[in-house]
């Protein structure tokens, strides 16, 4: 398994004042893209040496223009994509976080975006595990 590229990747559940929970379309244009279509959540691999913390609220910012606060782990995910023929091996750790700006500026990886109720993520097609997550928060909003 040497020919696997391993990456570890920070990704956010944005909640905003309203209990909305913010999900991104990825875009045709993204050159990396192997979700083309699909709604996610924004966030993206850590560079090496980046501090956990510094690599979420830099790929949120620059996915989504948004400052937010990190407020707990909520979900641990991985996935096994091929990027450019590279085989990669993603663990992702997902952090709720609270919305500090809600003014969305997307960057080219992404197309569109929507505020949701988080019980409604099932009207829109999901790349995995984001919709695994989404519906770990619901229930843990039930708590």
């Amino acid at each position: 398994m040497a020919d696997i590229l391993q990456r570890v990747a920070a990704k956010g559940l944005i909640v905003n004042a309203d209990g909305k929970v913010l999900i991104l379309r990825e875009a045709h244009t993204y050159i990396e893209g192997t979700n083309i279509g699909k709604y996610g959540l924004p966030g993206g691999r850590i560079d090496p040496g980046e501090k956990f913390f510094d690599g979420l609220e830099r790929e949120i910012m620059e996915e989504t223009g948004l400052k937010v606060e990190p407020l707990k782990p909520i979900y641990v995910g991985e996935w096994f994509p091929t990027i450019k023929g590279v085989p990669n091996h993603i663990t992702a750790i997902f952090y709720a976080c609270k919305a500090l700006t809600t003014d969305v500026a997307l960057s080219e990886e992404h197309d569109h975006y929507e505020w949701i109720d988080p019980e409604r993520y099932a009207d829109f097609e999901m790349m995995d595990p984001d919709d695994d997550v989404v519906k770990s928060w619901i229930t843990e909003r039930a708590l």
